[in-house]
């Protein structure tokens, strides 16, 4: 498991730089803004070059750790299908091939013959990151990779990587939008249970060199399983008796009868918004706020499984949102923590991995109990 998890963090970088590299070089962000120009973008172009970038990503990962762990590799899943049509029709299958040069041909495929824009791609895919060491000495978990599935969200909160705001960051406070929400995520589940063991997040875009280096990322990582919790956070502190309610991160399209009352539980200054769902379990894993709550069940297994594990590793959890209202409150778990093993039944395409019920993520369980209690019966 420890090899794992060096193999895991070591891959997410790889990942954030490949993020990165297509906003730094030229040919590669031209291609990435075309996004923006909506009906005027290049109709002869693949369909899409942001979800080219996922997928480049996903397949990135799932190349390496097939590679490390091959009893792994038909357990890794993404959110991105890897097939494109190019502009002559062509269907192409995205890969990781076995060298830089191959990978670079395939690419220029599927970019329509753009040699240099492939080229840097193929570069960033089969780059080693530089200086990457994590010290987990004392992890030991007693559990195989044959155990094991992975869920990748090779780009979190897409619409601000093409955006790409870049919005001052201030310490202790999170930020409601901009390349800071911009996460990849990798999130290991049991087969048998579906329970969230491990998880790697890493923020590409956490802070610009001084020195003129471009932007530089973070990582974090948590391991939970049995007796075993081990995570790159510190544990959140207890709140004390006769504390203001709890801060509650929302997405802005969150339902209105919601936000009034968790308002009047928490007051309206403590409530704030954020965009991209792994980013908003981010910031209460950091306690920048103590709970995230999403009503509607627009968010996949991809999202929340990384984050969820770090949450578990700090004595917190995610859990169905609308199963919790209907029983009683319920800590970490509980039947109604999110599993990540199971399709939803009835459901077609990638609302078979919806987190259908919505999410209520937490790090303290008395937090928890709060807000089911002032949502129950408002739902």
């Amino acid at each position: 498991m420890a090899e794992l998890l060096r193999l895991l963090l070591r891959v997410a970088e790889k990942a954030a730089n490949v993020a990165r590299v297509c906003r730094q070089e030229a040919p590669l962000f031209e291609l990435l803004v075309q996004e923006k120009t909506g009906d005027d973008k290049n109709k002869k172009f693949v369909q899409d070059f942001k979800t080219l970038a996922d997928v480049v990503i996903q397949e990135m990962i799932r190349h390496d750790v097939g590679a490390q762990f091959p009893e792994m590799a038909d357990f890794i899943h993404g959110e991105e299908s890897n097939k494109f049509e190019n502009g002559l029709g062509e269907c192409v299958t995205v890969t990781v091939c076995r060298t830089e040069s191959e990978t670079a041909a395939l690419l220029a495929t599927v970019l329509d013959s753009n040699h240099m824009a492939a080229a840097l791609l193929a570069r960033a895919i089969h780059q080693d990151p530089e200086n990457f060491e994590v010290n987990i000495d004392g992890l030991a978990v007693p559990l195989s990779p044959s155990e094991l599935g992975i869920w990748i969200d090779p780009i979190d909160a897409t619409s601000q990587y093409i955006e790409g705001y870049e919005e001052v960051l201030v310490e202790g406070r999170l930020s409601p939008s901009g390349l800071h929400c911009v996460l990849v995520l990798i999130g290991v589940f049991l087969r048998s249970t579906g329970e969230p063991v491990m998880g790697v997040i890493n923020q590409p875009f956490n802070h610009k060199d001084p020195a003129g280096g471009g932007w530089r990322g973070k990582h974090f990582w948590g391991v939970s399983c049995g007796s075993t919790n081990m995570c790159s956070v510190s544990p959140p502190r207890k709140e004390a008796e006769g504390e203001q309610g709890p801060s509650v991160v929302l997405s802005s399209s969150e339902k209105k009868v919601v936000k009034d009352a968790l308002s009047s539980l928490c007051g309206p200054e403590k409530l704030v918004y954020a965009s991209g769902a792994g980013y908003k379990i981010l910031c209460v894993i950091l306690g920048l706020a103590d709970v995230y709550v999403l009503s509607e069940g627009s968010t996949f297994k991809w999202d929340s499984c990384a984050p969820h594990a770090l949450l578990r590793a700090l004595g917190g959890g995610v859990v169905d949102l609308t199963k919790t209202l209907q029983s009683t409150c319920e800590t970490q778990n509980s039947p109604t923590e999110l599993v990540y093993h199971q399709p939803c039944t009835g459901c077609k395409g990638a609302d078979r991995w919806a987190n259908e019920g919505g999410l209520l993520a937490y790090r303290d369980s008395s937090q928890l109990c709060r807000i089911i209690r002032t949502l129950r019966d408002k739902l």
